[in-house]
């Protein structure tokens, strides 16, 4: 199985902004506000140039899936100023997660580990995603907020 593979079967198609190629797979029902209920999207990233979940924020938790490949390497910076690089991958007993939620309003972004070619991954939120929700995030103003983070950082995030 190859990531051409992975596009082709699943239809995967760029993911405006942040990276990689995503499908929604689920919308549950349009609320009043007109947001689904929840969605469900799979995706994928690669280790090729460029090829990465830049930073960005939700106003709904977010929980990630991990379903093939490499590990995912994340990056979560709280609105707290504390930041955690979780790793999404199939060795739970190592410290990997399989399933991990992330937070309302946390900056995420994440890459294929080191040494890693692939990995096919979930998200699922409830209310659904919206572009309208999505806030990309700005190299320099996570870098003043979040100093001892700037080389990460740096590495996620898209003009």
């Amino acid at each position: 199985m190859t990531p051409d593979d992975l596009v082709a079967h699943y239809g995967l198609e760029p993911i405006p902004r942040e990276g990689g190629r995503f499908r929604r797979t689920w919308a549950g029902p349009e609320r009043p506000d007109g947001r689904p209920e929840g969605t469900a999207v799979v995706a994928l990233l690669t280790d090729g140039p460029g090829d990465f979940s830049a930073l960005h924020r939700l106003p709904a938790d977010e929980v990630w899936h991990f379903y093939l490949g490499d590990p995912l390497r994340m990056l979560l910076l709280a609105p707290d100023g504390t930041a955690r690089t979780p790793v999404l991958g199939p060795d739970v007993l190592g410290g990997q997660h399989v399933q991990l939620t992330v937070p309302a309003g946390t900056w995420m972004g994440a890459r294929v580990a080191e040494g890693g070619a692939w990995t096919l991954f979930g998200c699922t939120m409830a209310p659904g995603f919206t572009y309208e929700g999505y806030e990309h995030g700005d190299a320099a103003e996570l870098t003043a907020r979040y100093p001892d983070q700037a080389d990460r950082i740096a590495a996620l995030c898209r003009s």
